[in-house]
Order: C-alpha cells, then structure tokens, then sequence
C-alpha cells in the first residue's frame, strides 16, 4: 500500500502534511502536492493532517491513475518538507469538484 494525493488538493495545497513526513516523499507543484508512490512508507501519518481530505490511500477503489499520476509528477516537482501558506483560494476551493480539468498546473513549485 502506499498513501497518494488526489484532485481535492489542487487549488488548496496544505501543507501541512509535509512536517509530519518522515521520508520526506512529498512534491511541490505550481497548486498541488503529490506524494512519491515508490519513496512513500505507508506510515498514513500524513493522511489525518490533509485538511482537504486529498490524502488516500492506493487500496481505494479508482486509485490506479493517481498513483500513476503521483508517480509522474515526483519525478518532475521539487520536493517539500517545510510547511508554507495554502493558496490564497484554499478555503474557496475547498470540496470544489471536477479542479483537475479547471485548475491543474503541471508547473513545478518552489520546494523546500
């Protein structure tokens, strides 16, 4: 098993998951995070933190493509352990359905 970041994570991007890591397998892009699938330890220590609920993991039903989809941007994203602000439209966006098609950036994040 192995924990990935869904849709529910773009346009938000708390962080708050990235302190608690312990590996480290976070990623940053433009207005999402992902997570590592191949690095990630299955600890689930970062699942509870996720205010948007965009931390799941692979063993749910659908989950095949964005365990892919994780998988491909960690290896083009710098990765994150420090926490920052969420976007400044987290709250507005938060529950918003169907942000992979309205609002996904395949730009990469600052890191750190």
């Amino acid at each position: 098993m192995t924990y990935i970041v869904n849709d529910k994570c773009i346009a938000c991007k708390y962080t708050d998951c990235v302190e608690v890591c312990p590996v480290d397998c976070f990623y940053e892009g433009e207005n999402m995070l992902v997570i590592h699938p191949d690095e990630c330890i299955d600890c689930g220590v970062c699942e509870p933190e996720c205010p948007a609920d965009a931390i799941r993991p692979d063993t749910e039903p659908d989950m095949e493509e964005w365990v892919e989809f994780n998988r491909k941007y960690a290896e083009m994203w710098p990765v994150i352990i420090t926490k920052k602000d969420q976007l400044p439209e987290a709250e507005e966006r938060d529950g918003e359905t169907g942000k992979l098609e309205k609002y996904f950036s395949e730009a990469a994040g600052e890191g750190g």
